[in-house]
């Protein structure tokens, strides 16, 4: 069981709850507040939004336990709210609702629309409300309700929050998007910059410890350099680091200990694991372990990561084939979306960059490729998860 310790609709809530447990399940079945419906439960229809931090959020698909310090509000906890009044009262104009299922959901997403749109632009409406599905009305009175409390309170003088007060993007509960000065989870963060340096802890300086990891995989490239070349690179830390997109060294490396932090970005979510790693060499049989553990204070995920490398000869020692089994645990937030094989496509993608940079550098080549970015974008991985979909749709239409 985990303790949590939240603040739900302005009341504060203590409770111990399995580690599985979604946010949905604990309001509903503990809290007794059933305003947040549950459809399909897997972050698609909408019927479960809620404010996490004052941003809306799935709560199907969010732990109970990650929100410990949070401030959550459900629909129960917006009646005194103006805007949510006056949604209220367009959806009963507009004819916008019938069977009311999706309605809690769909309120509090038109409430963020309605505190930052500039205008009541229908398209801008239609895709902020994509995310919220309605079996019953066709949307076009939803659609008008939202357009005219935004119009009504932009001619009344009230203009929109920027952002509705995010000060950048992140995951729910991250403290990107709330007002300063709140308490909870997100206040805590608000209060340390996100550029901080960590403090020197366990993870840093003792020694780290094994680990069985979640998931393993394989990856190999080739590289057109005699293997005891390549070796020596690997020795030298500095350049291996420069060699891998979104890694920068955080301290001065040793040959057995090395800081620093990964930056990934996929969409609007972007993470950074600080962190350390111990490093391992076996010169007589050309192979090697890297073994390392890093957090992202901002979406309170963390991970465990193990890569062991083994370097063989071909092409009569010319060239040399480099053999890689990588290992990962994840735990927070992030793993909600780091499904296998976008993490192993992930993980193909850096290495087929991590190779081209590494033979650029042992060419003797002054510039690099994608290592010199600034985070791991994830936005071509996706492109790249898409048409691999595309080609084995296309593959199976011609089996048949």
């Amino acid at each position: 069981m985990t303790d949590i310790d939240i603040n739900v609709n302005a009341r504060a809530a203590k409770a111990s709850v399995e580690p599985r447990t979604h946010l949905a399940d604990f309001l509903r079945d503990h809290l007794n507040l059933t305003g947040t419906h549950l459809g399909c439960e897997h972050g698609v229809c909408g019927a479960c939004t809620l404010l996490i931090d004052g941003m809306p959020a799935r709560s199907c698909i969010t732990f109970a336990a990650a929100c410990d310090g949070a401030r959550i509000t459900t629909i129960e906890g917006l009646d005194d709210d103006e805007i949510a009044t006056e949604l209220r009262a367009a959806f009963t104009r507009e004819h916008a609702l019938q069977c009311g299922y999706c309605t809690p959901g769909m309120l509090i997403s038109a409430r963020d629309l309605v505190l930052r749109l500039d205008e009541a632009d229908e398209r801008a409406i239609r895709v902020g409300l994509s995310g919220n599905l309605c079996r019953c009305t066709g949307y076009v009175g939803i659609v008008r309700a939202v357009r005219s409390v935004i119009e009504d309170r932009r001619k009344r003088g009230i203009r929109p929050v920027p952002g509705a007060g995010r000060a950048q993007l992140g995951p729910a509960g991250s403290g990107n998007g709330a007002s300063i000065g709140r308490s909870g989870m997100a206040g805590r963060l608000n209060r340390q910059p996100v550029n901080v340096e960590v403090p020197e802890n366990a993870a840093s300086k003792a020694a780290i410890a094994d680990f069985v990891p979640d998931k393993v995989f394989e990856e190999r490239f080739t590289i057109t350099a005699p293997p005891d070349k390549v070796f020596a690179m690997f020795d030298d830390i500095k350049e291996i680091a420069a060699c891998l997109p979104g890694v920068a060294l955080t301290g001065e490396p040793t040959p057995e200990h090395v800081e620093g932090l990964i930056r990934v970005k996929l969409g609007p979510i972007s993470a950074g694991f600080r962190g350390a790693a111990r490093i391992e060499r076996d010169g007589a049989t050309m192979s090697g372990r890297i073994v390392g553990t890093g957090n992202d204070q901002r979406s309170r995920s963390s991970t465990q990561g193990e890569i062991r490398y083994h370097l063989l000869p071909i092409d009569a020692g010319v060239a040399t084939r480099v053999e890689l089994a990588i290992g990962y645990s994840l735990q927070g937030i992030l793993a909600q979306i780091a499904r296998e094989g976008l993490v192993r496509d992930l993980a193909a993608r850096l290495t087929a960059d991590f190779a081209r940079n590494l033979e650029r550098r042992l060419s003797g080549a002054a510039e690099l490729g994608p290592a010199q970015a600034k985070s791991i974008d994830g936005v071509a991985l996706l492109f790249h998860q898409l048409w691999k979909l595309m080609r084995q749709l296309t593959e199976r239409t011609g089996k048949r």
